[in-house]
């Protein structure tokens, strides 16, 4: 038995995202208008005045959960969660706005909650220094890696977190 011939049909659609992209062969010149880019920048600027008021929030709710930490050591699992859930939240930003310290700390802070292996009165106290160290930063408004005194910070976060890392083996 013979197979019914197939027709098929072949539409050849323009595109056009080349052209809304501001590519090669584009209507205009494909940038971006100044005054788009300039009202950016101005809410960007508002965003950075707002910054230290927003963070200190933050902060102010990591010191109650590191509270409950001491409090309520049988609990630690839960708070630790909290904690690390608002250092996530804290550790991109810093740098948009230039407080390049708050996400270094607000990093460790996530990284050294996530693990979550170590409860100990130490491990509650190393994330007080954490939380001690953000403060400070947004307290002195401290913008950028805080040179010699951002460095010797953070070092000592390291040494902290690494003095009291459970050992393997």
């Amino acid at each position: 038995m013979a197979k019914a011939g197939v027709q098929v049909r072949y539409y050849r659609f323009q595109n056009r995202l080349k052209e809304k992209a501001g590519g090669a062969g584009a209507r205009g010149d494909g940038g971006i208008s100044p005054d788009i880019l300039e009202q950016a920048q101005q809410a960007l600027e508002k965003m950075a005045e707002d910054y230290p008021d927003w963070v200190s929030k933050l902060i102010t709710r990591l010191y109650g959960q590191h509270r409950r930490c001491v409090d309520t050591p049988e609990q630690r699992r839960g708070y630790y969660h909290a904690i690390n859930e608002i250092a996530h939240d804290m550790r991109g930003q810093g740098g948009t706005f230039g407080y390049d310290l708050i996400s270094i700390f607000a990093d460790s802070l996530y990284d050294f909650t996530l693990r979550s292996s170590g409860m100990t009165d130490d491990h509650v106290e190393i994330i007080k220094s954490h939380i001690d160290s953000m403060n400070a930063v947004i307290k002195e408004r401290v913008k950028g890696d805080g040179g010699e005194v951002g460095a010797a910070i953070s070092e000592g976060l390291k040494r902290a977190i690494a003095k009291f890392e459970p050992k393997e083996g």
